[in-house]
This record gives C-alpha cells, structure tokens and sequence, in this order.
C-alpha cells in the first residue's frame, strides 16, 4: 500500500520558520482571515449562474469578465460568476440569461468552511512547539486540502533547495519586495528563479514566464516549479532538456503576487494584491489587481476598473504597485527594445526571447492585443505560435480581446514595449482545481508547451511556422550509427482556425554543434520513401563514429518545409564507446523519444534490435523516467510474448525527479535478442505523473 506522503523536513521548517519570522503573529493573522471569510460568504446574492448563447461567446466572456469568474460547466450551458447589476447589463446584450447560484454557493462555503479549519489547525500545530509532531504531521504539507500545491514558503523553500543541488545550472534572484514587505507588515520578497548551465558562454535568448500575479489561481506556481524540477532533473539524461540549457535561459518568476496567495490558500477566493490603500484595510475588496496595473496601456480602453473595490481596479497610477515595478524592472534588463514606439510597429522577424503569463483558468492560448480587435503588428506570428502552444496543452488559441477589452495587462512591458513575443495561459478549469485533474492532464499538456517554448525562444517569430522533428534515435552498431527520426508540418492546433500545412523539403543532422553556432556542419537526411513530398516524414541516415571522441556526443536534427521554414531541433544523445584492442565490444539501440506517463495509465516504447545485429548472449536495459512518486511506476519489458520486469511498483519509494533503473537479460530469456522490443511504463496508483524519458538496449558483444 502507498504510503502518505511527507514532505522533506527540511523543507517543512523552512516553511514554518519563513512563516513565524512575519511581524504579523499567526492569531491576528487568523482573525484576519476569518474575517475576510466571512465577508466573502456574505456575498452571495451577487453570484450567478449566467447562462451564455454560444461557447465561442463564453470565451469571450471569460477574458473580458475574468475577474467576476468563479466556475464554469461548458457541458451544461453555464459559468458561475460574481456580478452587480451594470456587469449583468452588459452580458445581457450578448444574449447571456441569469439564476441564482444556490447550489454553488453552498458548495465553496463548504469548502471555504473546510479550508479555514485545516488553516486554523497548521496554526495550532506551529504553535505548540512540537518538531517532531510538526514535521509529521500530513496536514501541513501543500495548501490545505490541496496538497499538490506547494504553500507560498514550500515554494521558495523548493527553488532554494534546487540552487544548492544544482549550483551550475540554477540560481535565486531577489528582484524586489511584495506591498506588505515594504511596510514592514512581513510580506514577501519577489525572486526569480534563473536555469541555465552557467558554464556555456555566450549572449543567451531568454524564456521569462511569471505565475500567480492573480492570488486564487492555484495551478499557476506548481506548474512553474514542476517545469523548473523536469529542466534540472532532465540535465545530462535528456538531449532535448541538456540543449535548452546549455544554449538557452529560463527565467521564472514563481510568485507574482505572494501577498494575495497566502490569503488565497486559506480558501479565499483572492485575487489583487494585498494593499490596504484601496476599499479599506480590513475589506476582502482590498489591492490592486496586478494585471491592470502595468504601465503600458494603463487605462487606455475602458478594460479595467476605477472602483477600488472592484476585482479588477487598476491602482491609482500606471506601475503603482511594488510587484507590478517588479516585473517591469526585471523584464526591461533581461530583454533589449526590438519595437519602436507605435502601436502598429512590428519587432522585427528575428526578435528573441518569450513572455508567457501562467494564468487560471479557461483553457485558452492568449496574445496581444487585449485592448482592441485589430491585430498586432507581429499578430500573423504570434497566431502561428500560439497554434502551436495550443496542439501542446488542447487549448483554444485566440487573441486576447473578449466581449470587451482588458488594459494595463503583463504583456504590456514585454510585447507592448519590447516587441517580445507575449502569450497567457489560462490552466484548465477552475480557480481551486483538483489535484487529480492538475497531475494527470494540467501538468503532463502543459509541461510539453513549456519545453517548446523553451525550443523556439531563439527565434519565436520564425520558428514555429516550420516543421517538428517529433523523435531522434540511434542504433549504434561498431563504428557505424543509425539514426531514424520523423518530421511533421501538422502540429497546429485547428480549434480557432488552420495554419497551412507544407509538405517536409529537406531534412538534416548536426553533432556536438547546433545549427545556429559558428562552425556547425550540416549532414543531410534522407526520406524513407526516397522523397520528400508529404506533410509528415521519416527520415533516416548514419553516422560514422570512428572519427568521434569516446564518450557522450549530441546529434541535433531539424527539417524545412516547402515554404522555407526552418522547425524546431531535437535531440539525441549518441554514446560512443572505445574501440581499441579489435572492436567495440557494445552494440547500443535507444530510443530517446520522451513520453508522458498518466496518472493510473500506461505508454508503451519500441526499439528493434535489426536481424543483423552481432550475435550476443546478454544484454543490458537501461530506463529512464521522470516521476512525481518513483514508487508508483511499474516498467516490463517484452518480445515475442515473453517478458520480465525491470522495475516493480513499490509503494514505499517516495522519491521524486529522474532515475534510470537497469535489468540484465539472457537471450535464453526471450528466444535471441533480435526482434522488436516493447517497453511499458505504467502508473500503478493515482495523484501522481511523470514521463518516460529514454531507454537502450546494450548487447554485450
């Protein structure tokens, strides 16, 4: 049986000690928050079912009343939203009708009851002074209720613990203070958390994504963290992932807004940040909403409020707010001024870096403008990326104008200012999602989008127009390599219009040295069938090893459509071995294609091992996986039938990020060892996920 899951201690006093060291102590604190509470239960004849006419206009509406949005049911017709009587007029010009939200109501203040009384425990538990009672506690790990999802302290504690494993690759950066920092209130710093192997030299494009500037959307931060652990944890084992880092920067800025979200995790439905200023000191209306408050398009097109009470107030000046000065600070150095100043200036084609917002929840792919329909000066670009972000995570792509406009939004600095490409992800359906929705479809969707984020940053508004390179393998066979891969002009998402489709024209293989760099030396590909001519294409080719240094190599391969348009790398790692004293004496087949394993399923990977192979008696399988809970993953290997397990299921391991497991073989076992091979990967328990990164298959000569 699995056993419940603790966090690390040292994490856990980490998180406590953050929090006994606030000015504020934890009873006024309590009452604070059992203040607000009971304001935010007293609301609830100002909350609607509000049927909408169409699912296209109820996307509309969920960008343009994002703030009044506290659920939705697509299936059934409706969303739940927070309305006074001019924000119900509005909607009602669209055809949207409206009905109490009884049932609703009841529901969240169940669960806000709940959340406060898990809160009210964590503070008792912290006050008793009981270390031992306290880091074994359950109940003190993630948010109450939602243990996924690391509290505010667990999250800094998390990146802080990363910069100490990973001293080459990670490194925490203070960039500024949240409101109640700077008023002596306690409060929190805002710290970005940079990744990039520090050993590689050389001017970087940069991928900067900020998370939870809106307090209540509790996905956002997890799913930045969760990028940040598969980055560091894929280094060295993933070609893809090794590449990113050596080549490229990732910058991420995890909490946004922490003020509000120590108020959201006890149950709050919060979203501005936490500024007395504004509709009072005590009021649950209080703050500023961050995201109208960004000095670009500050007030420029009725899109935010000037009603400090209303959830979207934007701040009595452009950039008011410490968190917003924050960020716009911290993108201006990292990304130089590619637009000129107007409004219908494009950056240029080769303009590097991304900004992408992680925002809950509607399921969409956002990009400039907000504030108006005309489209941006780079919007042709910008839709063919956001098409492609939306293959990866099943989104809806669209521009970011709904019903009504939105103005003094993140993308402001970035895009507006900058002419750097700007997208926001809205994660899935709901503010307080589920743990088991997060891990097996939030996290494993999202993941990959990031990744080719983090693959295009170079050239954002180039590159995505070109054609995937979908999986890299090697077949190593004496001095002589395979490599087969597969190529596709397809990956668009086709919910919000269709991007064109061009058929594959060339295809080609570097190693050790990326195409971009100066000496890279292109070898091409060669199309299975004999042409290029279709969408989608196999390719294949070999590789002399017998000039290659011993050790590990990278091969790099990208593919061209017919229009000119270069697509994204991947890699593989190729392995060669010493052939002094008459020959290797290893024969190695891989497959590198990395896969997502979903929570209580399974996905399969082949390797053949070709008729030709040199005879061998054993050999030796290497796995690779990548995985919230080690202990849920269960891998067996087969061919022809037979089977044996490389690694069992075991409950007990607890231990998360990459591991490779290894298992001896026989030929006796399965008959010879040419033939094809299937490996599974199966999740055996629920709540968690992860991937299967690579795997080989070693005959011994």
């Amino acid at each position: 049986m699995k056993k419940a899951r603790l966090r690390p201690l040292s994490l856990i006093i980490m998180a406590i000690a953050a929090g006994a060291a606030a000015p504020m102590s934890a009873l006024a604190h309590q009452d604070d928050v059992a203040q607000l509470a009971a304001q935010e239960m007293a609301a609830a004849d100002t909350v609607y079912k509000v049927h909408f006419p169409n699912l296209k206009l109820a996307r509309k509406a969920t960008i343009s009343f994002h703030a009044n949005l506290l659920a939705s049911n697509y299936d059934e017709g409706y969303l739940v939203m927070e309305l006074n009587e001019r924000e119900q007029a509005k909607l009602s010009r669209f055809g949207f009708t409206f009905e109490p939200a009884t049932e609703w109501v009841e529901k969240r203040n169940q669960v806000l009851t709940t959340m406060q009384e898990m809160t009210q425990l964590r503070q008792e538990l912290r006050s008793s002074g009981d270390g031992a009672m306290i880091a074994q506690d359950v109940a003190l790990r993630g948010i109450p209720g939602y243990e996924c999802y690391e509290t505010v302290e667990e999250t800094f504690a998390v990146a802080g613990d990363m910069v100490a494993t990973y001293p080459n690759l990670a490194t925490w950066i203070d960039v500024g203070n949240s409101w109640e920092k700077n008023q002596g209130l306690g409060g929190h710093d805002i710290r970005v958390l940079k990744l990039t192997n520090r050993s590689t030299g050389g001017q970087k494009p940069i991928l900067f994504i900020n998370s939870a500037i809106h307090a209540r959307e509790f996905t956002t931060a997890p799913l930045t963290l969760d990028f940040a652990r598969t980055l560091l944890s894929g280094y060295g084992t993933d070609a893809d992932i090794t590449w990113i880092l050596d080549h490229h920067e990732v910058h991420l800025m995890l909490h946004t807004n922490p003020d509000g979200r120590k108020k959201a995790e006890t149950g709050i439905l919060w979203r501005k940040n936490t500024n007395q200023n504004y509709c009072g000191s005590t009021s649950n209306k209080r703050g500023a909403d961050l995201n109208r408050n960004f000095t670009f398009g500050w007030n420029s097109a009725n899109g935010s409020s000037g009603d400090q009470c209303n959830d979207t107030y934007r701040g009595p000046r452009p950039g008011s707010e410490p968190e917003t000065q924050a960020i716009e600070s911290y993108v201006r150095s990292i990304f130089p001024d590619r637009r000129g100043s107007g409004k219908n200036d494009a950056a240029p084609a080769d303009t590097s870096g991304i900004h992408l917002d992680i925002h809950s929840y509607s399921e969409l792919v956002l990009w400039p403008w907000g504030d108006t329909s005309t489209a941006a000066p780079n919007g042709q670009a910008l839709q063919t990326l956001g098409r492609k972000f939306a293959w990866f995570n099943g989104y809806t792509p669209q521009q970011s104008i709904g019903l009504y406009p939105t103005d003094g939004t993140s993308d402001g600095v970035s895009y507006g200012e900058l002419g750097v490409a700007a997208y926001t992800f809205e994660l899935g359906t709901d503010f307080f999602q589920s743990c088991s929705v997060y891990d097996g479809k939030i996290k494993p969707d999202n993941l990959r989008a990031l990744i080719y984020a983090a693959k295009v940053v170079r050239t954002p508004y180039l590159t995505p127009a070109g054609p995937d390179v979908t999986s890299v393998s090697l077949s190593v066979n004496g001095s002589a390599a395979t490599l087969a891969a597969s190529a596709t002009d397809t990956r668009f998402s086709s919910r919000n219009g269709r991007e064109p489709v061009q058929a594959i024209a060339q295809a080609e293989y570097y190693i050790d040295v990326p195409p971009w760099k100066a000496g890279a030396e292109p070898v091409a590909l060669a199309s299975t069938d004999g042409r290029f001519d279709e969408g989608t294409e196999e390719l294949t080719g070999s590789i002399d090893t017998s000039g290659l240094s011993e050790g590990k190599h990278t091969v790099f391969v990208r593919a061209r459509d017919a229009a000119g348009n270069w697509g994204a790398v991947s890699a593989a790692f190729l392995e060669v071995g010493d052939d002094s004293g008459g020959g290797n004496s290893q024969y190695e087949y891989a497959n590198t294609t990395s896969q997502a394993i979903p929570d209580r399923g399974s996905v399969t990977s082949q390797i053949t091992v070709p008729a030709d192979a040199p005879a061998a008696s054993s050999a030796t399988v290497s796995v690779t996986i990548d995985h919230t809970y080690q202990g849920d993953v269960r891998l067996t290997l087969s061919k022809g039938g037979r089977s044996v397990i490389v690694k069992n299921n075991n409950g007990r391991d607890s231990s998360r990020g990459s591991k490779t497991y290894t298992a001896s073989i026989s030929a006796s076992q399965f008959n010879g060892l040419t033939g094809a091979w299937t490996l599974t990967a199966q999740d055996v328990y629920s709540r968690d996920t992860g991937s299967l990164t690579s795997w080989k298959l070693v005959l011994d000569k």
